[in-house]
């Protein structure tokens, strides 16, 4: 792999050394999206136009000197996940029911990183409506592992981790529901960020669970995920759920000392149903952790056992509310009927995918008059039992690890008529979400040549000890070196 393998740094130090210029850097990520896109799937749609248009205008900027260009990120190319609204390009949720969907606005995140001189190269396929851990749920094409093209790249995010990990963009933003960030960023051999619930405004994300959408960074770094944090992170008064606090400099807490830190591991997160290439891995990255001067030991979240039925409760629950606005009256898929109930009966049916369907039916009945009590509420009582699971381990362990997903990247297909077995894949994700609490995913190996992802969770608004950690250990394992030989349509 030739392109974007530099840091976001060294990309900016070049730029403004005048070894290259924007224009360079955004038709290199657009001739590697020609090159290598018709087989991985990742974007939806390109932006070429515009692109070159806007690199031709931040070029002249750069000459011109301007204070916009001392950031890292100016002229840096960014795929964006078609969830998040871009004014003036279509926005689907790679859902044929928003096929002709053109915002009017741009999500808080775009706006900060347009402020920043990035230029956004296209929108990046996803599970449609952000339902789905594998990518294959996508209303126009699936997505490939750039690994390994017979596998998946994990989901909701997959065309977000696939782009990053093919070289088509230094980085990406995705969404993170239940693991959708982490869970591709592990299959893809990639960092991937899930901040705490509220640290980056979720104004313009569409919604698929209001109180556990996050938006967060792709990257191939962790200091690369670390600039990307800085300039998206920060209050929204636009987003109720923005907490007004201050943004610490990420930058600094990438020191590489981690001596003294203390781990926990949680016992269900190395129990049945996590393969070995995956646990070997794992305890090879906390042996690492520990020549590096930290402790670890075993804990338990009891209540991670719940998490998983408790979470498809709550996010259906949530969807059914929010997908309720998606008609077909004011854009995409639109049936004419001889009455409007029917419009919108047709409309859905034929606009939503099996999956959004399937969730959707689920959180209606959840909230159902007489069901409510038994499901949904309680689902609320076991989401704070969880909360509280993690509060308790921060209150003696600087950080909590364990694996990001219990196997590695399986075969596209494999999975796609087993709900269950695919909702299984989120397993170990899905505590963070419902606490609240941020994440990161970092590359810890290769099983059977598949990347193996490792996560580390903190505390609430502890993203810099997160990074703390996560950098240590990948600048001491080494792993970021590690590639996959992906070009055009071949693999190895």
């Amino acid at each position: 792999m030739t392109a974007f393998t530099l840091s976001l740094k060294e990309l900016h130090d070049q730029l403004h050394s005048g070894e290259t210029t924007v224009t360079a850097l955004t038709e290199q990520a657009l001739g590697r999206i020609d090159d290598v896109d018709e087989a991985l799937g990742a974007f939806l749609r390109v932006d070429r136009e515009t692109a070159l248009q806007r690199a031709e205008k931040l070029d002249q900027e750069l000459k011109d000197g301007t204070k916009q260009a001392e950031e890292v990120l100016f002229g840096l190319p960014v795929g964006i996940k078609d969830n998040i609204v871009t004014k003036g390009l279509t926005t689907t949720c790679a859902s044929r029911l928003l096929e002709n969907f053109d915002p009017v606005h741009d999500a808080h995140v775009v706006e900060q990183l347009r402020d920043a001189g990035t230029v956004t190269v296209g929108k990046l396929n996803m599970d449609e409506f952000a339902m789905g851990s594998s990518n294959e749920n996508s209303g126009y094409k699936t997505v490939r592992n750039p690994w390994n093209l017979d596998h998946v790249p994990g989901g909701s995010s997959g065309g977000s981790a696939a782009s990053v990990a093919a070289g088509e963009v230094p980085f990406s933003l995705g969404s993170d529901t239940g693991g959708s960030i982490r869970q591709p960023a592990a299959y893809c051999g990639v960092v991937g960020l899930k901040p705490t619930y509220g640290r980056v405004s979720r104004f313009g994300l569409v919604a698929f669970a209001s109180s556990l959408d996050q938006i967060g960074p792709l990257t191939r770094s962790v200091e690369d995920n670390a600039y990307v944090l800085q300039q998206i992170a920060g209050h929204d008064e636009r987003d109720s759920t923005s907490v007004d606090i201050e943004v610490p400099d990420y930058l600094k807490a990438l020191t590489g000392d981690i001596k003294g830190l203390k781990i926990g591991v949680p016992k269900e997160y190395l129990s049945e149903g996590v393969s070995e290439g995956v646990r070997a891995q794992v305890q090879a990255a906390l042996d690492k952790l520990k020549e590096l001067g930290a402790e670890y030991e075993e804990v338990s979240l009891p209540h991670s056992k719940y998490a998983l039925a408790t979470y498809y409760l709550l996010a259906s629950s949530e969807a059914s509310a929010n997908l309720a606005r998606f008609d077909g009256i004011r854009y995409g898929v639109r049936h004419e009927e001889d009455n409007l109930l029917d419009t919108y009966k047709k409309s859905r049916s034929e606009g939503f995918g099996d999956e959004v369907k399937r969730r959707i039916m689920l959180g209606t009945f959840a909230l159902s008059s007489g069901y409510y009590d038994a499901y949904y509420k309680k689902a609320q009582k076991v989401r704070t039992l969880i909360k509280q699971d993690f509060e308790d381990l921060f209150l003696d362990y600087d950080v909590i690890i364990g694996p990001t997903a219990p196997t590695t990247a399986f075969k596209i297909g494999d999975q796609l008529d087993d709900p269950l077995t695919m909702y299984a894949n989120d397993i170990l994700t899905i505590p963070v979400n419902l606490a609240g609490v941020p994440a990161i995913s970092v590359p810890c190996g290769l099983s059977d040549g598949l990347p193996v992802g490792l996560q580390i969770i903190g505390q609430h608004f502890d993203e810099a000890t997160v990074f703390r950690v996560a950098h240590a250990y990948e600048k001491a394992a080494g792993h970021e070196e590690e590639v996959p030989v992906f070009k055009g349509g071949t693999h190895s």
